[in-house]
């Protein structure tokens, strides 16, 4: 019998806060002005039974890419790091490869959330992704659901590279909305080069009230957009305390999918993130 795969959020944060640097974290999401370090990680995923941990970059500095590494390197439940590098710099080969000597340096994330329309299709940026290519490095797409059009004709354009849609592209689930967003994702999906991460959709959905009902229409479709072997779970955390805690996600996802196969259960708790960024 084959050994089941780790259990791995695919998606998680970490920080030293300092209002300059985190200025996005306003009064509604006061709990988060603090610090949020290893050791606070490592309580969470045991409680909630995570053998390891995937962890994205929260600022645009190659400061906090370092430090993140470093970080890692001291946490053996750190298994990968979706470090921010400037890709359109004329530069970033060089700081590419040399990141790349890190094994726990597994991927790239812009926020192209707060960019404006057309980011995608700059030309340096697009240059910056022909190069990354050959590391092996996944790109991670943070996106909201308006720019899902602009990332098809990004992804298009590699049809080589590895990329995950971080937060299944942030659909108006407060507002009940889903019938843009739904089409466009299946569009997507269709790019076999691109996988899908199921994490920060409490904090799409109303933070108070969100329930496993008004998750499911959301759910379902990136399950039959995507399948269960390009998916990946992850938490969000410590975003996601705003709307709910560690455990209760996990618990979440856990029944969400209980009634899947063996197999497809350890493509979505791990091996899907496993393959896809390469962890050791």
């Amino acid at each position: 019998m084959l050994a089941t795969p780790p259990v791995i959020d695919a998606h998680h944060h970490l920080w030293r806060y300092s209002p300059s640097e985190y200025g996005w974290i306003d009064d509604r999401m006061a709990a988060l002005r603090r610090d949020f370090l290893p050791a606070n990680l490592v309580v969470e995923l045991a409680n909630a039974g995570i053998d390891g941990a995937v962890t994205v970059q929260a600022r645009q500095t190659l400061e906090e890419t370092r430090w993140l590494l470093e970080l890692a390197q001291n946490c053996e439940a750190i298994r990968g790091i979706v470090g921010w590098v400037p890709i359109a710099s004329p530069n970033f080969e060089g700081t590419l490869d040399a990141l790349a000597e890190n094994p726990k340096f597994v991927g790239l994330r812009h926020v192209v959330q707060a960019e404006p329309n057309g980011f995608l299709d700059d030309a340096d940026f697009n240059r910056g992704i022909r190069a990354l290519r050959r590391t092996g490095i996944a790109y991670d797409l943070l996106i909201f659901e308006h720019q899902l059009e602009e990332a098809i004709r990004f992804v298009d354009r590699h049809p080589q590279q590895s990329f995950v849609l971080d937060h299944i592209a942030k659909p108006k689930i407060a507002a009940g909305e889903i019938e843009s967003w739904s089409n466009r994702i299946q569009k997507l999906s269709k790019r076999s080069n691109v996988c899908c991460k199921i994490s920060g959709i409490v904090t799409e959905a109303s933070w108070s009230s969100w329930s496993m009902k008004s998750l499911l229409p959301y759910l379902d479709t990136v399950v039959n957009a995507f399948g269960a072997n390009r998916l990946m779970t992850g938490s969000d955390w410590p975003v996601c305390l705003v709307a709910t805690s560690y455990v209760r996600w996990w618990q979440v996802l856990r029944e969400y999918f209980a009634a899947f196969s063996d197999d497809e259960r350890a493509d979505l708790f791990g091996a899907t993130a496993i393959k896809t960024y390469n962890l050791k």
